[in-house]
């Protein structure tokens, strides 16, 4: 059954939200409720980053918005599907792009403008349950703590951890964590986000909105986005853990059927849902 809302962690419904010229307001909204004061965005363009990642799979499990702003703060806006091995190191090297992209030809004074690394993580990085923070706002200090380089900085949201309900939230940060955690479990929109901001939101989530071609885009993310999840979450089982795989690749199949006997309810051909689904015409022809 697809929810009445896409599913923001895909690499479709993070960027009809916050990657398209026309939703420009959405992630400037965003932003600025991480942002510190002196760098609020007036405005901001996107650029396509390149060799961001080396493979196929990285490019399922990983995807970004990289971006500047009208007063020259440059921006690599993350979202993470999937739990990934050696987060923290990736996170550094990524961040080394807009860092290096600023280099001059000739005679250059090594003046940097400031770079913020945004990761939204829909899994906990932190393998030690004391340690584990919502929000972690990072940027290099001293041995005495104090700042020692203010021009890149680093803003992890491990959204798991995030455990506010409606009637705690507090802050216009708070409804945006709310609404991407559980935009895709919404079948109405709750009466503390009925702000044009988040109804604009809305609007642009709910499947019935989509296009035939998106809808059909959307099903593959999905497809990609669980199969991503469900391969490399496996990778960090512990040896309790590992006999729960089994039941993780039948939960993949599944899935699967749901989103078959979805389709076929809506007309699609068998072409187009085996085509989308990985199963077969035979395995297809069952669900009728």
């Amino acid at each position: 059954m697809i929810s009445k809302y896409f599913n923001p962690y895909t690499d479709f419904g993070f960027k009809k939200l916050f990657g398209e010229e026309a939703n420009k307001d959405l992630l400037v909204d965003f932003l600025n409720q991480l942002l510190p004061p002196q760098h609020q965005i007036a405005e901001l363009s996107f650029k396509n980053p390149e060799n961001i990642a080396e493979t196929i799979d990285e490019r399922k499990a990983i995807f970004d918005i990289y971006c500047q702003s009208a007063t020259g703060e440059r921006f690599i806006v993350e979202m993470q599907k999937a739990k990934m091995q050696f987060f923290k190191d990736r996170s550094l090297f990524y961040s080394t792009f807009p860092i290096r992209e600023q280099g001059k030809k000739g005679v250059w004074d090594f003046r940097l403008l400031p770079v913020y690394f945004i990761a939204i993580l829909d899994f906990k990085y932190d393998e030690s349950a004391e340690e584990r923070k919502f929000r972690r706002d990072v940027c290099l200090k001293d041995q005495d703590g104090d700042v020692f380089y203010d021009k890149l900085h680093f803003k992890f949201l491990q959204m798991p951890l995030f455990t506010k309900q409606e009637h705690e939230l507090e802050t216009h940060f708070d409804k945006w964590v709310y609404f991407l955690k559980h935009l895709e479990d919404f079948d109405h929109i709750p009466t503390i986000l009925n702000e044009p901001i988040f109804q604009k939101g809305f609007d642009i989530a709910e499947v019935s909105h989509l296009s035939s071609d998106q809808y059909d885009d959307y099903l593959k993310s999905m497809l990609e986005y669980n199969e991503a999840k469900a391969a490399l979450d496996s990778a960090f089982m512990d040896g309790e853990k590992k006999g729960k795989i089994e039941g993780k690749i039948e939960g993949k199949i599944e899935g699967k059927i749901e989103i078959a006997k979805t389709m076929l309810a809506e007309g699609f051909d068998i072409e187009t849902i085996t085509k989308i689904t990985k199963l077969t015409t035979k395995e297809i022809g069952a669900l009728k």
